[in-house]
């Protein structure tokens, strides 16, 4: 009698996981296959290795049928641009990508958006400046105001021409434009290859000019004009979802945490570093 009741409370408990495993799995097959996953990209683009990863994460997961990235961005660093900008790119191979612009997507935050499947900007956007800018103060006739000079020690004719404790001469100045005006070029070929432009067209207004998403859909910059939500719901048709998907996202940082992890407060005790939020150029 006894065997038969452990028996009977085996064969139960038995059932009881299988019915519930196979209740798990039927939740999340209805559950997470029809989902769009929503990025987030805001503020100065200084680094690149959090927005990198969730789109790896997302490009991987087979339950996400498309990526909406939100782009809120004014610029920021070259290299971190670049960076996302190969990944966003390496993603829409993949899997459908949407970019939705907030009220700012200029230069980097344009640069980062370029290779996506599709373009949605509101009619107000700020967008384009597709440029390079870097600011490099001069502090020398303060120093001579207050009769302080510097001594410097280097290996190198050119090691200090971004110092800011003197005039630059006309041979730095030639060398930071060549910098400059190469960053540029790359950034007219990443527009023309993202956008599947001819070159000298986007040449035409990759002077710096900044557009509304109204004046940068009539230049075929964007595909076409929408809010957050109509971009979801192009991300979804585009995968094929029937009706309103569903939308994960990661929930977002605190402030510190994010200005810890960008290294905003990074000691620099080498050199001067400067950016432009535009489109940051960092020099060390």
């Amino acid at each position: 009698m006894k065997s038969k009741f452990v028996i009977s409370l085996l064969v139960f408990f038995i059932v009881l996981v299988f019915t519930s495993m196979i209740l798990t799995f039927a939740k999340k097959d209805v559950s997470v296959k029809e989902k769009v996953a929503l990025i987030r990209v805001e503020g100065p683009i200084i680094q690149s290795k959090g927005i990198i990863e969730e789109i790896k994460e997302y490009t991987k997961d087979k339950h996400i049928k498309a990526i909406v990235i939100r782009v809120d961005s004014p610029g920021g660093g070259v290299v971190p641009a670049q960076e996302i900008y190969s990944e966003v790119k390496r993603a829409s191979s993949i899997k459908k990508v949407v970019v939705s612009m907030g009220s700012l997507a200029a230069s980097g935050g344009y640069y980062i958006s370029a290779p996506a499947t599709q373009i949605v900007a509101n009619p107000g956007t700020i967008t384009g400046s597709i440029g390079v800018i870097m600011e490099i103060p001069n502090l020398q006739g303060l120093m001579d105001k207050i009769g302080v000079k510097t001594e410097v020690i280097k290996s190198g004719r050119y090691k200090d021409m971004t110092s800011v404790f003197r005039s630059m001469g006309k041979e730095q100045r030639e060398i930071l434009q060549g910098v400059l005006d190469n960053v540029h070029e790359q950034f007219i070929n990443a527009v023309a290859e993202g956008r599947k432009l001819p070159i000298e067209k986007v040449r035409e207004f990759a002077d710096g000019t900044v557009f509304t998403g109204s004046q940068a859909l009539k230049k075929g910059l964007v595909d076409q004009l929408g809010t957050l939500e109509d971009a979801i719901r192009l991300a979804g048709k585009l995968a094929g979802i029937q009706g309103d998907p569903e939308v994960v996202t990661k929930k977002p940082k605190h402030f510190l945490v994010e200005m810890l992890e960008n290294k905003i407060f990074g000691s620099n005790t080498l050199g001067y570093q400067t950016y432009n939020l535009n489109y940051m150029m960092f020099i060390q």
